[in-house]
């Protein structure tokens, strides 16, 4: 009997969690998001915290592209990106100001420091929400390169970046422009990639990255940020001088608010992320779990305090907006009714306010 419980604490991370694995997460998740238009008080909000900037070319003038080539890895890997070519009389004009984007998303618009880059190519993802563009740039004197992003904006996922850059240990970078939304790249190993590759190599520490995982549980369900299977987050290794430490960090936040099941709001309910869970089971026990569950609160109301009139503004215009389908909001009122034994989450009229619930229930305790 022991063990079984030791299983289902570690299986259900998250505090009052009753449920039982479910076995897929496809019947949780819709297969393609709506998207949301920014509203007139998000865009004010944009615009008070410099997130708001002119840029000289937006999402759609992007997709006058005139052919495309898939795109390969070193490996001969498919990549599900094509690289993407312009009018010959078009080029130049289009790739200067894809740089003076990333001037504005790094150096504040200042262009000088920008002359020793180029726009080496534009990939195009069409199999995204979102479908994304991606730019890469290269440092002609070293060849050292970096990547960011340009795409249809959408509420949800502005709404996501916003609570990733107050709530969590990560900064965020990015812009919006009208209907376009630009994100920096958020370097790290992709998560199936690292469970593939680096999970039981023996130079992992084990312990640190399930105790990172049980944090990025928390954080995710905590601001009710959903479909953090591993494709959808990436980890950062950073070596120190006696020990290796890990940070997972979300990549996709298109999901931030929108679906009505609770469970896709804690990625220990994601198959893809099963080796991890199964790593955790075997060496972290209730105890330490319970204490990282603990910890990443604590964290979190301590952000809440520092960056408080941001949060507050920002939770303003979130609990008046309308983020999902009234159907998904009522769902997931019962079952954070019912996971949390408080019936607050039944009086809550938006995702907004569901989030506000959740953050205020991380205050108190």
């Amino acid at each position: 009997m022991k063990i079984k419980a030791h299983i289902l604490f570690l299986l259900n991370f998250s505090y009052h969690c009753g449920e039982t694995h479910p076995d897929s997460m496809a019947a949780f998740i819709s297969k393609k998001k709506t998207p949301f238009r920014i509203n007139a008080d998000l865009r004010k909000y944009l615009e008070q915290y410099n997130r708001e900037v002119a840029i000289p070319i937006d999402y759609r003038y992007l997709l006058r592209f005139d052919n495309a080539i898939p795109l390969y890895d070193k490996k001969g890997t498919d990549t599900l990106w094509e690289t993407v070519f312009y009018p010959y009389n078009e080029i130049d004009e289009i790739y200067y100001s894809l740089k003076a984007i990333y001037a504005d998303l790094k150096a504040d618009g200042d262009m000088s420091v920008m002359q020793h880059l180029y726009v080496d190519r534009v990939d195009l993802c069409s199999y995204g929400n979102s479908k994304p563009f991606r730019v890469r740039i290269v440092n002609k004197f070293n060849d050292n390169f970096d990547y960011f992003y340009i795409k249809n904006a959408d509420a949800s996922r502005i709404y996501g970046l916003e609570l990733e850059h107050i709530l969590s240990p990560n900064r965020i970078s990015y812009l919006t422009s009208g209907d376009s939304l630009v994100e920096e790249h958020i370097a790290g190993i992709p998560g199936d990639m690292f469970i593939k590759v680096y999970l039981h190599d023996p130079n992992l520490n084990a312990i640190r990255f399930c105790k990172e995982f049980v944090k990025f549980n928390e954080r995710c369900f905590v601001r009710l940020l959903g479909d953090m299977h591993s494709s959808n987050f990436v980890v950062d290794i950073t070596p120190d001088f006696e020990e290796m430490y890990y940070r997972i960090r979300s990549i996709d936040f298109d999901q931030q608010s929108y679906e009505g099941k609770k469970a896709v709001y804690l990625p220990q309910y994601f198959k893809q992320n099963n080796a991890i869970i199964e790593l955790g089971m075997k060496l972290l026990t209730p105890e330490s779990v319970r204490q990282y569950q603990i910890e990443e609160r604590s964290l979190i109301a301590g952000r809440i305090r520092v960056e408080g009139t941001r949060l507050n503004d920002l939770m303003r215009v979130m609990m008046e907006d309308t983020i999902c389908w009234p159907q998904n909001l009522e769902q997931l009122k019962r079952e954070l009714s019912k996971h949390y034994r408080n019936k607050t989450f039944l009086q809550c009229k938006s995702m907004g306010e569901l989030v506000m619930k959740s953050l205020e229930l991380v205050t108190i305790h």
